[in-house]
């Protein structure tokens, strides 16, 4: 009777959803379009043999070669595993993926392995494995396609009569065995082939040793992905191979321990032996060819049972919060690519932003922020949601005007979660105190003001940027001073019927000798007083073109990511008025890999056209002048109380009743001049 050709069991592969994370997050951070091959490490176990305690029988379950997170760091390999090398090619595109050279890639693999048996006589390189993949980023399905390359012995091996025996039967004794298993799992991660010495002496005692320890007569062993009881796992292919191209003279018959227990078994060793035999029980030189590689199989089929790729769709099994927070930073990374790969969205991403008003600009500003990716948000406003918002204000909806309305700012804070959960948004309902608004004489109201002024200044030490959104001149006016005392970025956004500004104020100290950038207030000749009291219904309302808050507050925050990605930051020089020549455009010094970086832009909606202004900081102004600045961190609340009660307080404070005074007299010794000249003709 004939014997039987050792039949294998081909590797199971079992890929981790943190595999396809961290795919991703390669793809997307460091391959992007490359093609690239990337060397992997995955691991496999032994074959298990398991009881089903009902019906009492034992069921087979193969090992995986599993890959997970750590395969593309190789510093972790799961205990009481194997590690195999691999590769990974990934596609751009579904259509290379379908038309890749499979052959030549497998070939290759192939090549690497067999040259490592030739030239080095390495069995590292014996569990040698190849993925090809394709990532479908924005639907989170992974085509991909495993192989195994496996060399076809010719001629080929036979088993037997007796077949795969437990090691017991075979031989080995309980002591041997444990002295074996001892060996075995002291070393981690386990060695994927070893060969088991005996003494000459007929000893008991038996070593475990590196498969480049081999002589004739010893056991060969190996660790057992298969839990088949006929069949051996796949990496014992090509460790026949290695054996017959490193050893024809001795391969005519071959003793092979199959490990399959990585722990103390309950009931017998799980371990088996075969001796095997070429077909006719002898293996002549001349079969052995020096360097020509033999055939190699080892593409793994699919679930149909056929050869071709698997698909792993991980969309319905991700956590929607961690799905959102990859898709938020998906286009984004994407720009990095092929358009601005410099561009650091960490640093975008890490900005805290606080926005201070809650109404159409604010609305739209938190919006854009979020389309950037940044995680942090925290709104400030007064005022409740009323009927006449939400179809300009988009956070808010119908149902948010009824019952006197939702606060703005916690509303807008929870829309934002549920546009985006994983977004640190907050809401804070507070009243800004301002120039020129008294405040009533009361303990009580003067206690509540200051509680609403540390609350805002502690805001403002939280964050890196603020914005400055609010209805009127003058409640940008505390703002503006807490934060250049705290040297905190400011964006500021204002609308007038088609027209608008949005400007970054200067950082308080400047890093060479350029001059330092103004604020809002740097212009003005006179404090911020009262503008609220006496107006008529179309001042009290915000009255502009319908589109003009969406423009300025997106202009608003790519300004703020332009300064951002500058490398001086905050301390970013400035385009000037006549900007428009090539060679601003070019100066490294005013601009970012996003373009320019201006102070100023105001927007005039009815020519379809913005036009660059730099101002310059006035050492008089009522906002960021280093006398304001300096008597606030002075005196602290009592020189905001005289700011808010006393109208003339900040010109009286810096000087800029004094220039009002000389300007009129200025201009009353110009008008007698003039009419001396008159008279003179």
């Amino acid at each position: 009777m004939p014997l039987a050709l050792v039949q294998f069991t081909p590797f199971p592969s079992l890929s981790h959803p943190s595999f396809w994370h961290k795919l991703t997050q390669l793809k997307l951070d460091v391959l992007k379009l490359s093609d690239a091959q990337v060397d992997i490490t995955g691991s496999y176990g032994v074959g298990r043999l398991i009881r089903d305690r009902e019906a009492g029988a034992w069921i087979s379950v193969n090992a995986n070669l599993a890959v997970e997170e750590e395969s593309f760091t190789d510093t972790k390999i799961p205990t009481r595993s194997v590690a195999a090398r691999g590769t990974l090619k990934n596609y751009n595109t579904i259509e290379e993926f379908k038309a890749a050279d499979k052959t030549m890639l497998f070939n290759e693999c192939a090549d690497k392995i067999w040259e490592s048996i030739v030239t080095n006589k390495d069995t590292s390189l014996l569990n040698s494995f190849l993925i090809i993949t394709y990532a479908d980023l924005k639907k989170y399905k992974y085509y991909y396609w495993f192989a195994f390359p496996a060399f076809v012995a010719s001629p080929s091996w036979h088993i037997t009569e007796r077949g795969w025996v437990p090691a017991i039967q075979a031989g080995f004794s309980e002591a041997q065995m444990s002295s074996i298993y001892e060996q075995l799992l002291g070393n981690q991660p386990l060695q994927a082939f070893f060969v088991v010495l005996t003494p000459s002496d007929a000893s008991t005692e038996v070593t475990v040793s590196a498969i480049d320890a081999y002589v004739p007569g010893a056991t060969v062993g190996f660790i057992d992905p298969s839990a088949q009881l006929q069949n051996p796992g796949w990496p014992l292919r090509n460790l026949l191979a290695y054996l017959r191209y490193s050893y024809p003279d001795s391969m005519s018959s071959l003793d092979v321990l199959s490990w399959r227990d990585t722990e103390i078994p309950r009931e017998g060793w799980k371990s088996r032996v075969g001796s095997l035999v070429v077909g006719d029980g002898s293996l002549s030189k001349a079969a052995v060819v020096p360097n020509a590689r033999p055939n190699a199989v080892g593409w793994e089929k699919n679930v149909q049972g056929k050869l071709g790729p698997r698909v792993a769709d991980l969309a319905p099994m991700m956590d929607p919060t961690r799905l959102a927070n990859q898709a938020v930073d998906l286009n984004l990374k994407l720009m990095r690519w092929r358009i601005v790969p410099s561009l650091d969205l960490d640093k975008i991403a890490a900005t805290r932003c606080l926005l201070l008003g809650a109404g159409t600009l604010g609305c739209y500003v938190a919006r854009c922020l979020m389309g950037w990716g940044v995680r942090t948000i925290t709104l400030v406003d007064s005022a409740r949601v009323s009927f006449s918002n939400p179809v300009r204000q988009p956070l808010f909806q119908f149902s948010d005007c009824l019952n006197g309305g939702r606060p703005k700012a916690e509303c807008a804070a929870e829309r934002l979660r549920e546009v985006w959960p994983g977004l640190n948004a907050s809401g804070y309902t507070l009243s800004i105190p301002m120039p020129g608004h008294p405040i009533p004489v009361s303990p009580s109201l003067c206690e509540q003001v200051q509680q609403d002024v540390e609350k805002l200044e502690k805001l403002i030490e939280e964050h890196d940027v603020v914005y400055l959104l609010m209805d009127s001149r003058e409640s940008r006016w505390l703002p503006t001073v807490i934060a250049r005392s705290k040297d905190k970025l400011v964006m500021n956004a204002a609308l007038g019927f088609d027209t608008f500004l949005v400007m970054r104020h200067g950082a308080r100290h400047t890093l060479d000798d350029n001059s330092r950038l103004g604020c809002y207030y740097c212009n003005d000749i006179v404090a911020p007083a009262d503008s609220l009291t006496d107006r008529t219904l179309d001042q009290m309302c915000t009255v502009t073109r319908p589109g003009l808050a969406s423009i300025a507050a997106s202009t608003a925050v790519e300004l703020m990511v332009s300064v951002l990605q500058h490398p001086r930051s905050i301390h970013a020089s400035a385009s000037s008025s006549s900007s428009s020549n090539y060679a601003d455009i070019i100066d490294v010094e005013k601009t970012s890999v996003l373009g320019l970086v201006p102070h100023q832009l105001r927007g005039y909606l009815a020519q379809f056209r913005n036009l660059h202004i730099v101002g310059a900081a006035y050492d008089k102004c009522t906002g960021c002048s280093e006398i304001v600045i300096n008597a606030y961190e002075t005196e602290g609340f009592s020189m905001l109380l005289n700011a808010f009660n006393d109208s003339k307080y900040l010109e009286r404070l810096t000087g800029l009743d004094n220039l009002f005074a000389e300007g009129e007299k200025a201009l009353r010794d110009v008008e007698w001049i003039e009419e001396e000249e008159d008279n003179d003709f």
